[in-house]
């Protein structure tokens, strides 16, 4: 007799297996990073082809084999639409969940990435928070939570406003993150950063960034 889990996540990417399946990667808030198979997903009208498209979040319904899961059924709260017809936000989301997928691992406790991401992708869909502000506040955050924030840079001369913003990213809930925009020139300040942290931290190219930089 299968026995069932049942987890909430969201889908980080899906890869074709064979003619009419998908595997999907899953960041659940019960098993961390996951990988399962979702038989006949790309069959049309399947029931579980669009629970298991990118941005997908809900509760996914699973059975354990030998040495991965399966999908048996998904509740999908919430596709994020507005991606779906946002050519560049869609890029910024795939860029996001690029990162979740670098940072998080199989059974550890990875529920704030979970919440950021989300919270990330509800921002993009948002017209009114500019993306490049989104992308600089997920990015310093991602680096937070995974407790490898520098702290505030020392060795220039930086806005108040920057100093504040970089404190409040750092520290407060991710669902209190996108409640605030700046001006333009501490956006730059702080997209300045980012840039700087990121590539100092995260020791590897995003593909969907580098497709992110001929778009913007």
């Amino acid at each position: 007799m299968q026995e069932f889990i049942n987890v909430t996540g969201i889908v980080l990417k899906q890869t074709p297996i064979g003619e009419y399946d998908r595997r999907v990667c899953l960041l659940t808030k019960e098993r961390g990073k996951i990988s399962a198979f979702a038989r006949g997903a790309r069959k049309p009208g399947n029931r579980l082809s669009a629970a298991t498209n990118p941005f997908s979040f809900g509760q996914f319904k699973l059975y354990a084999g030998r040495d991965s899961y399966t999908v048996s059924e998904a509740d999908i709260q919430n596709y994020f639409p507005e991606l779906m017809s946002d050519y560049v936000g869609a890029y910024y989301g795939m860029y996001f969940a690029e990162v979740a997928d670098y940072y998080t691992r199989e059974n550890n406790d990875e529920r704030q990435m979970l919440k950021l991401l989300y919270q990330s992708l509800r921002a993009l869909s948002s017209p009114a928070l500019p993306n490049p502000l989104v992308q600089c506040v997920f990015e310093l955050k991602a680096i937070a939570v995974n407790g490898e924030f520098p702290g505030i840079p020392t060795d220039r001369k930086l806005e108040e406003s920057t100093i504040y913003a970089l404190h409040y990213i750092v520290e407060s809930p991710v669902e209190k993150l996108y409640t605030f925009t700046v001006t333009e020139s501490v956006l730059q300040e702080l997209r300045q950063i980012a840039k700087e942290y990121r590539e100092r931290i995260l020791d590897r190219k995003f593909k969907s960034l580098e497709i992110l930089k001929t778009l913007c």
